[in-house]
């Protein structure tokens, strides 16, 4: 069995939290993902920690060995779908092109994590990882949200897109009359899902019925 694709788990999508507000999206996005049977590398920032207790109820533990515990038990997932990676774990199939997954997202995406991604930085694992997925020109995509931006910002997010990143900004639409927080969660991790071209059910594309 190839430890980067375990049976019976389709290939490995990794999703880094970082420390700016929206939280929920990015645990939203790995429920999503392990719901459509992916593989899930996840690294949680020590920013992202303190947002996540700031922002929710969930307690996450920092050691990814627990962490895969506790992201497990709240997803459902299988054994040895998730996988978690500390901040400095250099050995992690993620900082290397010959290991690292097709996809990575950053979401939500601090500016100053934007800001090391455009700039190549690299001084922690979801940096390089971002690295990455940009030099083996593989699905990279960001979700940040901050507001307004400034034109550093901008000029990190046009740096990045020309490099083929996609910039997913947090900033849900109203035209499907959410009435529920999380039926706005989803417009965003539903967005997410397109990109990464997996089939979900969170909500319907323009045009389909409901």
């Amino acid at each position: 069995m190839d430890d980067a694709h375990p049976t019976p788990w389709n290939e490995p999508v990794t999703v880094a939290i970082t420390g700016a507000s929206g939280a929920q999206y990015g645990l939203r996005l790995i429920e999503a993902l392990v719901a459509a049977d992916h593989v899930v590398w996840v690294m949680i920032s020590k920013a992202a920690h303190l947002v996540i207790a700031t922002e929710t109820a969930i307690e996450l533990p920092a050691r990814p060995e627990r962490l895969v515990e506790a992201l497990s038990g709240r997803t459902g997932a299988g054994a040895g779908q998730i996988r978690c990676f500390g901040r400095e774990d250099w050995m992690a199939p993620v900082a290397s092109g010959s290991g690292a997954p097709s996809a990575m997202v950053i979401c939500p995406c601090s500016t100053g994590t934007l800001s090391a991604v455009a700039t190549g930085a690299s001084n922690n694992l979801i940096e390089r990882a971002a690295d990455v997925a940009l030099k083996e020109r593989r699905k990279l995509i960001l979700v940040p949200r901050e507001t307004p931006f400034s034109a550093i910002h901008l000029e990190h997010m046009l740096a990045l897109t020309r490099m083929g990143a996609v910039i997913l900004p947090a900033a849900p639409g109203f035209y499907h009359q959410p009435t529920r927080i999380d039926d706005l969660i989803d417009f965003i991790v539903a967005r997410i899902l397109n990109q990464l071209g997996i089939t979900h059910r969170l909500m319907p594309r323009w045009g389909e019925d409901p």
